[in-house]
C-alpha cells in the first residue's frame, strides 16, 4: 500500500471515529458547560490513530469495525482526557494544543479536570457496551485499564515528572515511554485483537506490533519537537527542552534517535509477518508513515 492509500484509509477509518464521537454526549444528561469542556477537546481534530489502530487489529484477525467502534472511540476518550490533564499547570503547563489553546485556558482550570474525569469515565461505559462475547469485552476492558492506569500511562506521567530536570538514562526512558505513550498504542493494537477474536498466537503480535510503533512514534515526537514545525505541530517547538524533558535526542542525539525509530519500526513490520490480511498492508504502511510524519 503507498502513502497516498494508507492516507487516505486512514482518513476513512478516522472518520468513523470521528461520526461516533459526534454522538456521544448528545443524549442532554450531562451538563452544558461539562460537554462543551469535553468536546472541546475531543473534537480539536487530530488524526485518530490509536482508535484506527483498534479498528484495524480487528479487521486483520476476521472481526467488523462496526462491532468494535464504540471501543476504539472509549480509547480516543482516555487519550483526549490524559492530553487535557498533561497541559494543566501542576503537569507539562502548556497553552497550546493543536493550535488551540489548552483546555484549561479555554475553560478554567477546574471545569479542564473534570472534563478529563469525564471522559476518562465515559470511556468505559463505551467499551463495556458492545454487542459481543462477553468474554471478550471482559479480556479488552481489563487490558484498557491496565494500560490507562498507574501501571501504564498514569505511571508513566508519574516517571515524566520525576525525570523533568534530570539526565535521565536510556532505561529510565525506555520505561517512561513505554507507560506514558507506548501502552496505550499497544493495548489500542491488542484490545482490536481480542474484540475481533484474535487467537493466542495472534494476541502476542499484536503486543508486540503496538509496542515497537509506540516506541518509535515517541522517538519521532522527540524529534519533531528539536526540529519541526511549529505550525504543523500545533504547539510549540523546543517546549521539552525549555521544561526540563528528558528525550531521546538530548541522550542519543538526532541521528541516533533516528536510528531507533527505524528499528522499531523493522520490529513492527517483523510483528505482521505471516499476516495476509489487507489489512496488514494498511498496518505496515501505518509503521512507515510513523516515520515520516510532520507531526
Amino acid at each position: 500500500m503507498n502513502p497516498q492509500e494508507m492516507k487516505a484509509e486512514l482518513k476513512a477509518l478516522g472518520a468513523l471515529v470521528e461520526a461516533r464521537l459526534t454522538t456521544i454526549f448528545g443524549d442532554g444528561r450531562s451538563p452544558a458547560p461539562l460537554v462543551a469542556s469535553m468536546e472541546y477537546s475531543l473534537m480539536a481534530g487530530g488524526k485518530r490513530l490509536r482508535p484506527v489502530l483498534c479498528l484495524a487489529w480487528a479487521e486483520l484477525v476476521g472481526g467488523e469495525a462496526a462491532k468494535v467502534l464504540d471501543f476504539a472511540c472509549a480509547i480516543e476518550c482516555i487519550h483526549t482526557y490524559s492530553l487535557i490533564h498533561d497541559d494543566l499547570p501542576a503537569m507539562d503547563d502548556d497553552d497550546l494544543r493543536r493550535g488551540k489553546p489548552s483546555n484549561h485556558k479555554q475553560f478554567d482550570e477546574a471545569t479542564a479536570i473534570l472534563a478529563g474525569d469525564g471522559l476518562l469515565t465515559e470511556a468505559f461505559t463505551l467499551a463495556s457496551s458492545l454487542e459481543l462475547r462477553p468474554e471478550r469485552i471482559l479480556k479488552a476492558v481489563f487490558h484498557l485499564s491496565t494500560a490507562a492506569g498507574p501501571r501504564g500511562m498514569v505511571g508513566g506521567q508519574v516517571l515524566d515528572m520525576g525525570l523533568t530536570g534530570k539526565s535521565a538514562s536510556l532505561p529510565q526512558l525506555r520505561e517512561m515511554h513505554a507507560k506514558k505513550t507506548g501502552a496505550l498504542i499497544e493495548t489500542s493494537c491488542v484490545t482490536g485483537c481480542i474484540l475481533g477474536g484474535g487467537s493466542d498466537s495472534e494476541q502476542p503480535k499484536a503486543s508486540e506490533y503496538g509496542q515497537a510503533i509506540g516506541l518509535a512514534f515517541q522517538v519521532t515526537d522527540d524529534i519533531l519537537d528539536v526540529i519541526g514545525d511549529e505550525a504543523a505541530l500545533g504547539k510549540p517547538v523546543g517546549s521539552d527542552q525549555a521544561q526540563g524533558k528528558s528525550t531521546y535526542p538530548a541522550l542519543l542525539g538526532i541521528d541516533q534517535s533516528r536510528v531507533l525509530a527505524r528499528q522499531s519500526v523493522d520490529q513492527a513490520l517483523a510483528a505482521l509477518a505471516g499476516f495476509s490480511h489487507p489489512r496488514a498492508d494498511f498496518l505496515r504502511a501505518v509503521a512507515l508513515y510513523i516515520l515520516d510524519r510532520t507531526h
